[in-house]
């Protein structure tokens, strides 16, 4: 089998970014591509458009329909090489490699190929920051594909979108499953605290003793070594208890940095973060401080923590919608919002056999959202599986 550099066989270019102060530039029709919307081969929209003005006073540039985008710099090159082909023309950004194949090489074949290597790419070919990552320059052109005829290539191409296809349809299949899961989960939680409208309310802050956290200057290393004490940020606060943390902090940022140790069944609320972060809670189940974007309401005599937990759970879209539209880049959550919400309180016996008759209802939808979970990961896995072992066998023949 004779192999070509892709670099024999495609053009390669790089694209641009109009002016954002000139308004006139981005009120076009002509879709503009970012790393952001390199999500799937079939690349059909973009969140952004450009006019045909930005165009000619920019570096970006008009593609055909065909052209093959792969993203170059991202944080996303840690676990994943995006690669797609435009269906219509488009221009797109400089953290993006366009791709050209000349009328002996088929787009999709060509397309197919570069994600087959994604394991290769993201190992030798990618030059890692401390966020940002980017493919080291030439290393896509110097790979080689299989010196094959187009109507091979497009034989094989067609092969691999059909199997791909069954796989995107079981992929949907999964994400159905496990929203259906949820949606199970939130009817049993309003179903619970619906139940107790005329239980007594107290306000949090009245009730229990709230705090928040810091985060410890990044230029003092004594801050963060000999790494003693678990340190929890918002990312982590995810409707999940906590038993281990990404980072940790030494006792001197403890003792200097405005941090408090938490104890075990500390309930935790992220005042903001990326996302669906904001208003997500969790059970602390080891001692811990946090970062200041995450509410601490330590364990009281008024509520118990897993039941506390339940009801924040049940009320997350009310806790997004209280920082609603408040003003600002970012709608965040604060002290103030959450030391006033109120709170059903019945008497701790009564909150114990609530949880008991909870988590016995919830089993049901954890079982459901575990089995779609464990599905969507394997079916997650297979388009690299198929890729590679087509273009093996294509190695391999004769």
């Amino acid at each position: 089998m004779k192999f070509l550099k892709l670099a024999d066989c495609c053009c390669f270019f790089s694209g641009g970014t109009p002016t954002k102060g000139n308004a006139e530039y981005w009120k076009g029709d002509i879709p503009w591509f970012s790393p952001k919307d390199i999500k799937r081969l079939n690349l059909v929209s973009a969140q952004d458009r450009i006019s045909e003005l930005a165009i000619q006073a920019s570096a970006t540039r008009l593609i055909e329909p065909g052209t093959i985008l792969v993203v170059g710099r991202s944080g996303v090159l840690a676990h994943t090489l995006p690669v797609g082909i435009v269906r219509q023309p488009s221009a797109f950004n400089q953290d993006i490699k366009a791709i050209v194949p000349n009328e002996n090489h088929d787009a999709e074949f060509v397309a197919l190929y570069l994600k087959s290597n994604q394991a290769l790419v993201l190992k030798d070919g990618v030059k890692r920051g401390p966020t940002v990552h980017s493919l080291i320059a030439d290393f896509l052109e110097k790979l080689e594909i299989p010196a094959i005829s187009l109507n091979e290539q497009r034989q094989i191409a067609a092969r691999l979108k059909a199997q791909l296809a069954e796989v995107e349809t079981a992929r949907q299949a999964a994400q159905m499953q496990g929203r259906e899961a949820e949606l199970l989960r939130r009817q049993v939680l309003q179903a619970a605290f619906d139940k107790l409208n005329d239980v007594p309310c107290k306000r949090l802050g009245e009730w229990a003793k709230t705090t928040s956290g810091s985060t410890p200057s990044r230029g003092d290393k004594r801050y963060w070594s000999p790494a003693d004490i678990p340190w929890v940020k918002t990312g982590e606060v995810a409707f999940a208890p906590i038993t281990a943390t990404e980072e940790f902090i030494s006792r001197r940022a403890l003792a200097e940095c405005s941090l408090t140790l938490l104890p075990p069944q500390t309930v935790l609320i992220a005042m903001y973060g990326q996302g669906k972060t904001r208003g997500q809670s969790a059970i602390l189940e080891v001692e811990a401080a946090t970062n200041q974007a995450c509410f601490a309401i330590l364990p009281n005599s008024t509520w118990d923590a897993v039941f506390l937990h339940h009801w924040l759970m049940a009320s997350y879209e009310d806790l997004r919608k209280l920082s609603d539209g408040r003003g600002g880049n970012q709608a965040n959550l604060n002290g103030a919002l959450l030391n006033a919400l109120k709170i059903p309180a019945p008497p701790l016996d009564e909150q114990s056999r609530i949880v008991q008759r909870l988590q016995a209802q919830l089993a049901e939808a954890d079982t459901i959202a575990q089995a779609a979970s464990a599905q969507l990961a394997e079916i997650e896995r297979l388009p690299q599986r198929i890729l590679a072992q087509a273009f093996e066998k294509v190695g391999n023949s004769a």
